[in-house]
């Protein structure tokens, strides 16, 4: 069995043969037939993170596949379609970036629709985060103005997405002109360089920025007085200053997306969200890659040029 392992931190991957997984007690044994590239995988292999799985160890924090075996009383039939993410996956146990994996049962979760494998391994954290962003802390409005902040990107395209299926007018900001195409239709698409007149028209009630960094308080004041600026992500830099005169005369609310606090109604949600996506009614971009070419998917995650989520298909 052919799997990707991390032998040092901050080391590339190298696919190898490793012993093939011997299912426990209490298991579930899958094929996989995606694993997730994502930003946790690298920062777990620079060895920054604070969980430490002991190197050599098969990255990959989530995946989907199918069952191969189960316990009797686990509710899984061989050949369910699943998703995997949880119980230390990738973190403190081998993870998804091999053929096949035994893994607890906690960490497998059937799908309630069938999806394409590669966005079944992948939509549960932009399809959740957007969800919450929304309509738990932002508590998007049939026919108001949203501004999506990283429209192009995985997280910022499903907001962009569910706004619009919400009834808002929204206007999707990418960073480069190259990007432009790739934020969802219906959605107007404006790039960062060009937008000014945000600023000056305040049009929008609700901003949606998944990039942070020194920016933020600029663009939350494409809002309104009296409107929010939902903050997902950090991509763009972890800090910004606050100058709390300006602020309190900006009068626009910062609402922090924790999705570690909301995991338990992000696993509500996401049945609706799977249906959603198998019908059709939201769409995820999703970048494959061989086992062999995950050194390059996290050169390409890390300088930014992966187009929707990356995902390893292991055969």
């Amino acid at each position: 069995m052919r799997a990707a392992r991390i032998h040092a931190w901050g080391t590339a991957p190298v696919v190898e043969e490793v012993p093939e997984p011997v299912r426990g007690e209490g298991e579930v044994l899958v094929q996989v037939e995606a694993g997730g590239i994502g930003h946790l995988d690298a920062t777990i292999a620079s060895g920054e993170f604070a969980m430490k799985p002991t190197p050599p160890y098969i990255g990959g924090v989530e995946g989907a596949g199918t069952v191969l075996e189960a316990d009797a009383d686990s509710g899984l039939a061989p050949g369910t379609q699943v998703v995997l993410r949880g119980t230390g996956l990738g973190m403190l146990r081998d993870g998804t970036w091999t053929e096949r994996v035994s893994v607890r049962r906690k960490a497998v979760t059937p799908l309630e629709a069938p999806l394409e494998p590669a966005v079944a391994a992948s939509f549960f954290v932009p399809a959740t985060t957007a969800y919450v962003a929304l309509h738990d802390v932002g508590r998007v409005e049939k026919g108001e103005e949203v501004i999506v902040v990283g429209a192009a990107g995985a997280v910022g395209a499903m907001v962009a997405q569910q706004a619009l299926a919400a009834g808002a007018r929204v206007t999707g900001v990418v960073g480069r002109a190259d990007q432009l195409a790739d934020v969802p239709e219906g959605v107007e698409a404006v790039q960062l360089a060009d937008a000014e007149a945000l600023g000056k028209d305040r049009a929008a009630s609700l901003l949606v920025d998944t990039l942070g960094g020194e920016g933020l308080l600029g663009r939350s004041r494409w809002v309104r007085q009296g409107g929010r600026a939902v903050v997902i992500g950090y991509v763009a830099g972890p800090r910004v200053e606050l100058d709390l005169p300006s602020w309190l005369l900006d009068e626009v609310a910062l609402l922090p997306v924790n999705m570690i606090r909301a995991e338990r109604r992000a696993r509500e949600v996401s049945p609706d969200l799977v249906r959603r996506l198998s019908q059709g009614e939201l769409t995820l971009a999703v970048e494959k890659f061989a086992l062999d070419d995950i050194p390059s998917a996290l050169d390409a995650l890390k300088a930014g040029r992966v187009r929707g989520r990356a995902v390893a298909l292991p055969s």
